[in-house]
């Protein structure tokens, strides 16, 4: 019988489950995805394998919860952040910054390098709950172009495209080999000059520093 380390049974299993999703977090950053087994998980959370399977069958469901987990802190932290009464390429600029500071703060691989390592099955949960990021930044866009600031394109297909942008600057932002403040101004700029953007308006958006580093790299 395991040691109960809560009030409660419910908030036993709570504080259980949260070491298990730090110890998935902590296996990821410095092992990778492919390389962590259930073995690893239940040492680095201080459970026996017995108990860490009777709160996930397999990896697949256990990676699958942990992105399930990290998808939805980032969508309430956006619910919570992006500024509102402010012009959508504000927004935008805002949301393209919350996305990397998120990749900073979670340097794991996105959810479709994740389902597509686990199956079509997991692909498709997964995708599931990275809908809401990408409808955000579709609303967004279409206020945009509702009251003149964007050009009129595709608003799902350019979040999409948005976020894959965003997406592949993962890997040299974690790897330090370019900064978040450069990164933030060049992604927001290529984007808001794609939706039809003036420079001029683009530059009253992006801090004065961050537009220094976008000009210094051209």
């Amino acid at each position: 019988m395991p040691k109960i380390t809560a009030p409660t049974i419910a908030a036993h299993r709570a504080r259980t489950r949260d070491r298990i999703m730090d110890a998935v977090d902590g296996l990821i950053r410095s092992q990778g995805i492919d390389r962590i087994s259930m073995t690893d998980v239940a040492n680095a959370a201080g459970i026996t394998r017995t108990a860490l399977y009777n709160y996930f069958p397999d990896k697949p469901a256990l990676l699958l919860a942990f992105t399930e987990q990290v998808n939805s802190a980032f969508v309430e932290r956006y619910k919570r952040e992006l500024p509102s009464g402010v012009s959508a390429a504000r927004r935008l600029s805002a949301f393209v910054r919350l996305q990397l500071e998120g990749l900073v703060a979670h340097p794991h691989p996105p959810a479709a390098e994740l389902g597509a390592s686990l199956g079509p099955d997991a692909y498709q949960a997964l995708a599931a709950h990275v809908a809401p990021m990408q409808r955000l930044l579709t609303e967004i866009i279409e206020e945009g172009a509702t009251t003149g600031e964007f050009d009129h394109l595709p608003a799902e297909r350019t979040a999409g495209l948005t976020l894959s942008m965003v997406g592949s600057q993962r890997l040299p932002l974690v790897n330090d080999e370019i900064d978040l403040d450069g990164t933030h101004a060049l992604v927001t700029r290529f984007v808001l000059r794609a939706l039809g953007v003036a420079t001029e308006t683009v530059d009253t958006i992006l801090p004065s520093t961050a537009r220094k580093n976008t000009e210094s790299s051209r």
